[in-house]
This record gives C-alpha cells, sequence and structure tokens, in this order.
C-alpha cells in the first residue's frame, strides 16, 4: 500500500506552487471536474481565394489567443480551453454547402495548430449561415450557463448568402447560449452593409472589422531566444507511449517549426503556452498521464514505449516519470518567469507607440474573449 502511494506524494511534492499564477501541471480531483468551468471556441474560417492574409493573422496570433485565454480565472481556477474549427467557400470542400469541419472540440492544441497550418484557400461559395448551424448543430456544446461559449466566424461576402438563414441560426445560437462574433475582412461600413454587425448582435455577440491583408508586426524582445532554446528543452521531458505516441511527439516539433517560421515571437507565445496547464498531452505522454493517474504505469503496454525503458520494471518507470516532473516543473518555470519579463518589455515598448492600432484577427479574438469573460464570472480579463 505505501509502495503504490509513494509515487503520487512524490509526483505531488515535486509539482508545487507555480509561478506568477501559472499552472504548469494540473491533476484534477473529482471536486475540480464538477467544478472547473469551460472556454469553448470555434473559429470557422472563409478559405476561399482572397483569404490567405486572414490565415496568416491566425497562424501568427494563434498563440497568443491561448495564452490570453489561459490567463483567465474561475473561482481561482483556469478554465479548460476547447477549441473546434471549420472552414467553408471553399471550390475543394466536397460537403454540403462548401461547409467542413476540420475539428471537433479538442484540447489537443499542437493539433489545433495542425488543422489551422494545414487550411488552404480556394475559390468558392461563403455561406455564413450554413457554417454557423452545422457548428451548433454537430459540436458538443456544453450545457453549464457558467461555461463561455464562442463562435468567430470570417469572411468577406455578405453575410446572408446561402439556403440557411442567419437570423434562424441566431436564435439558435442564444438558446445555447452561444454568442456568434463576426469578422469582416474589409471595409467597417461595407460590412455593415453586408450584415456582418447584425449577424453578430442578432446573438449579443461582437462585430469586428479588419484588414487581413495586413501582416501581424511583433515586438522582437532580448527573451525570445532564452525562451525558445527552453522550448525544445522542454520537449526532452514528454515520454512517449501508446500507438500515436511517437508520431504525436513529432507532431509537437513540428508545430514547434511552424511557429517559429512565423517569428520567433510567435515561438515565443507557443512556448508560453507549453508551459500552462492548458497544453496537456495526457493521450501520448507518460509524465502527463501519470500525473493524471500514477496506475499508468501498471497499465501501459511496454512495448509501446520508448526502446529504452521497455525493460524497465514499473520502479524504475516510476522514478523515471518523477524525474522528468521534476525537469519539466524547473524548465517552464524558466519560461514563466521570463514569458513575464517579455510580457513587461513589450508593454512598455507598446506605450511609447503612439499610432492608432486596429484590430487584426487575434485581438478581435481576445478583446471578446476577456469582455464576454468578465460578465460570465471569469477573473482576469483586464
Amino acid at each position: 500500500m505505501k509502495l503504490l502511494f509513494f509515487p503520487f506524494l512524490v509526483s505531488l511534492f515535486l509539482l508545487g506552487p507555480t509561478f506568477a499564477n501559472q499552472t504548469t501541471i494540473d491533476i484534477d480531483s473529482p471536486k475540480s471536474k464538477d467544478t472547473k468551468r469551460k472556454i469553448q471556441l470555434v473559429i470557422l474560417f472563409d478559405t476561399s481565394n482572397s483569404m490567405d492574409g486572414l490565415l496568416e493573422q491566425a497562424k501568427s496570433r494563434l498563440w497568443e489567443i491561448v495564452n490570453e485565454t489561459s490567463e483567465l480565472r474561475h473561482s481561482g481556477e483556469i478554465p479548460t480551453l476547447e477549441i473546434a474549427m471549420y472552414d467553408y467557400g471553399n471550390d475543394g470542400i466536397r460537403g454540403k454547402n462548401f461547409v467542413r469541419k476540420q475539428l471537433d472540440f479538442t484540447t489537443d492544441l499542437d493539433m489545433v495548430s495542425k488543422k489551422l497550418f494545414g487550411l488552404r484557400t480556394n475559390g468558392g461559395s461563403e455561406f455564413c449561415g450554413a457554417v454557423i448551424q452545422d457548428a451548433l448543430l454537430e459540436l458538443e456544446w456544453s450545457n453549464n450557463s457558467s461555461d463561455l461559449k464562442m463562435v468567430y466566424i470570417a469572411g468577406n461576402e455578405p453575410f446572408n448568402q446561402g439556403p440557411v438563414n442567419y437570423k434562424t441560426v441566431c436564435k439558435m445560437a442564444k438558446d445555447k447560449d452561444v454568442f456568434i462574433n463576426t469578422i469582416y475582412c474589409g471595409d467597417r461600413n461595407q460590412g455593415i452593409k453586408q450584415f456582418w454587425m447584425d449577424g453578430a448582435t442578432c446573438s449579443n455577440g461582437d462585430y469586428f472589422n479588419i484588414n487581413s491583408n495586413d501582416r501581424v508586426v511583433f515586438i522582437p524582445t532580448p527573451y525570445d531566444e532564452q525562451i525558445n532554446e527552453l522550448s525544445m528543452e522542454v520537449n526532452d521531458t514528454y515520454v512517449s507511449y501508446g500507438s500515436i505516441g511517437i508520431e504525436r511527439k513529432a507532431l509537437q516539433v513540428e508545430q514547434d517549426e511552424e511557429a517559429m517560421d512565423q517569428a520567433p515571437a510567435v515561438a515565443s507565445m507557443r512556448a508560453k503556452a507549453k508551459a500552462s496547464s492548458n497544453y496537456n498531452n495526457a493521450r501520448w505522454d507518460l509524465v502527463d498521464a501519470f500525473i493524471a493517474d500514477s496506475t499508468i504505469i501498471q497499465n501501459v503496454d511496454k512495448k509501446d514505449l520508448p526502446k529504452e525503458l521497455q525493460g524497465k520494471s514499473e520502479e524504475e518507470l516510476n522514478k523515471y516519470v518523477e524525474m522528468k516532473i521534476k525537469e519539466r516543473k524547473e524548465i517552464q518555470t524558466k519560461i514563466s518567469e521570463l514569458s513575464v519579463k517579455r510580457d513587461a518589455f513589450i508593454k512598455e515598448e507598446k506605450a511609447k507607440d503612439k499610432s492608432d492600432k486596429k484590430d487584426d484577427f487575434g485581438t478581435a479574438v481576445t478583446k471578446s474573449i476577456k469582455e464576454r469573460a468578465v460578465n460570465k464570472g471569469f477573473e482576469g480579463g483586464e
């Protein structure tokens, strides 16, 4: 009995308190599973020919959106972030009304990144009502009125096109306590004329307009290089297991590279996300799985472990995983500390810039999430 309980106590001790209110690894108790709030985000991308700029903005802002959401709290807890994704308006989509579901609600942030970076444009017919209707009917929406449920649809064709009446869809959204937020890629008044504002306000959502062809400009900081080195180091604390383990560990590295290709700043924001509890890979990482349930060591199929671990006893595997927990915590704490300094540096630099900054895809999403989250009783939305 004592031997079985010992690894669990050690893992609790090693986790300890986290830096700057940033949880690195989460252990769900029965109580927290009942009380932990969700933030559900669905992003609906117009992938017709003119939307390459929109996709580039989204790729540059994904990890910032994740980080802003992870800073919210509900009753002191970090909410669970679930993201779903559709694309529409693309001739390559064979589904009804040129609508395609890319992802059901998932907490798998690497897969969200993969799907986003995999989107390609190809002209077509953009039916906003149809894609929103699919998202409302097909996804597993929370029934808890305290959870925040947001749809973001971006595009540049009239909102009332297609066979599905957007006003009917708006009523459906209100009944589910879902906010439809619209992002028109073009002139604000033109978007209003094309019903994008009405498409938002009819569900009490927010209307934004952006220039989707503007590139996101980042402020380089003295901390980016070190943060990105630590991001690569923390990957060494992930231990693949199961049938998808090797593939998913490779995906982690692949998405690091995708972020770096956007900009060192994007990679730094991804690194910060990897130090939060919303970046959890228990489905393929033995460390996250052990923290959720230490009996994984007894149940894991040894042949699905890395070769160097296949011959180890349960006791040796326990010690190995506990060592990786400690290593990860140390690296994540360093990332969190440097990220605080990085954020402060960027805030100071932005304060010097008095020019009028317009919204892009990322600022539109984060702005409305914060405002709506506060209205739902979340804290930390300043």
